[in-house]
């Protein structure tokens, strides 16, 4: 629980600096019970990469913005998505949590048909989806699974 001031009295700037410095270092330490892919996300959006035989589907949490907020872009196999989330003036003392500025999140999808993506925006989730090239889809290969009965030594 952050150290609060009377109303009275003005804001330390040591104090400032102490609350913005545990700040810091609860950002950076928060990932650290996850897996390390969960570490790349220091500040921004959240996102979810799901693939299949045919697609990729890359949704972004994106509360607070609206479509034209927001920038994707698809080049040499990788999509990228940036934009910006203006911070709210408030009055008063308190301390947020909530994440603001510029952020860029980036994706590798080598096998992705960057001509035919296409992208939804509903309800703070941004939705891209991008179908793998004819050449992808051809060279997936199903592996069958033995069930260990017919085997031999």
């Amino acid at each position: 629980m952050p150290a609060m001031t009377g109303a009275d009295e003005p804001a330390s700037p040591i104090l400032t600096l102490h609350r913005e410095m545990n700040r810091m270092f609860d950002d950076v330490l928060r990932g650290f019970d996850r897996p390390f892919g969960a570490m790349s996300r220091m500040s921004g959006p959240s996102l979810e990469v799901d693939e299949t035989d045919t697609e990729y589907r890359v949704t972004a949490e994106l509360p607070g913005l609206g479509k034209d907020d927001v920038e994707i872009t698809c080049h040499d196999g990788v999509l990228s998505i940036r934009g910006e989330k203006q911070g709210e003036k408030r009055d008063g003392r308190g301390f947020s949590e909530r994440w603001f500025g510029r952020f860029e999140r980036r994706v590798a999808l080598p096998d992705a048909d960057e001509a035919r993506a296409q992208a939804s925006f509903r309800d703070g989730l941004l939705t891209v989806t991008l179908p793998k090239s004819e050449r992808a889809q051809e060279s997936v290969r199903r592996i069958p699974i033995n069930d260990g009965s017919a085997t031999t030594h």
